[in-house]
């Protein structure tokens, strides 16, 4: 089993200082684990980050709309299917459960084809050298829109805006509470795949991200209570996280299961990294 490397920062996080502990599980891949300041009314109130280096990993949209026939599936589920190794949510989806609520262009492949006035979209597949090969974008900037967007980008996913860059909370102050799933990006452009269990106001969790000290300067929402869902299994590590707790849905931390979900966004190495050994150790 390969040993993984830990390196013990101080982080300022509201009061006081927090510990937390990253963990190299694959080369260009860390996992991080933090403790929020501000302590839920459920559960372990832990912040789980996946910290991505889009130099050596591949970000990738899957779908039922895209592949003709398939069914709904946990994040464990599409990571098996597609060889993943980590996945997220891809985003909210319509009563159908296979559309989009928002729009995703991947490479030739439309799910959601309305432009919402969600404000995030996340881009990848660059079409050419010397463009991020991970970025977000905010809509809201003068003269960037998904078509200019797109004109550099051949993939798009577009959600509901937690943070603008450059670290700026912006969602309202409001009472509903949810364990979340979200993407974000970090000063140095590596992706984030951020997960929490512990229901808490997105304006509370903007806080609780922008204070660890981690360089997140823009995410998204993705999807909250019980549908939110985190997978991964790289470098001998399997984590599998769902979500509970959802204001005027499930309002409570007994959720155990992890939901059929239709759109997620995988991880995919660009070239051989080392030893990629799926599944083995439970975090």
């Amino acid at each position: 089993m390969r040993q993984f490397m830990i390196v013990v920062v101080f982080l300022a996080a509201g009061v006081g200082a927090a510990k937390a502990e990253w963990k190299t599980i694959a080369p260009g891949m860390e996992l991080g684990k933090f403790e929020a300041s501000k302590k839920s009314e459920y559960g372990d109130s832990r912040i789980t980050i996946l910290r991505v280096d889009p130099n050596f990993w591949d970000l990738v949209y899957a779908g039922t709309s895209q592949i003709p026939g398939s069914a709904q599936k946990t994040a464990k589920e599409w990571s098996e299917d597609q060889e993943f190794a980590a996945v997220i949510n891809a985003g909210m989806f319509a009563q159908d459960h296979e559309t989009h609520v928002g729009y995703v262009r991947y490479r030739d492949h439309v799910n959601g084809s309305d432009v919402d006035d969600y404000e995030s979209v996340a881009a990848f597949d660059p079409k050419r050298e010397g463009l991020p090969r991970f970025r977000i974008f905010d809509l809201d900037v003068p003269g960037v829109t998904i078509e200019s967007i797109l004109r550099d980008y051949s993939s798009v996913v577009q959600n509901l805006r937690l943070i603008k860059r450059p670290g700026q909370n912006r969602w309202s102050a409001k009472t509903e509470k949810w364990s979340e799933a979200a993407v974000g990006e970090d000063k140095e452009g590596r992706i984030l795949f951020i997960f929490c269990r512990s229901p808490y106001s997105m304006r509370d969790l903007n806080r609780e991200l922008l204070s660890l000290g981690i360089g997140v300067v823009c995410a998204q929402h993705l999807e909250g209570g019980p549908e939110a869902q985190l997978y991964v299994a790289v470098g001998g590590v399997e984590l599998e996280l769902t979500g509970s707790f959802e204001t005027a849905f499930v309002e409570n931390d007994e959720n155990e299961r992890a939901w059929p979900i239709p759109n997620v966004l995988g991880l995919r190495p660009r070239a051989p990294v080392g030893e990629l050994n799926r599944g083995g150790k439970n975090e």
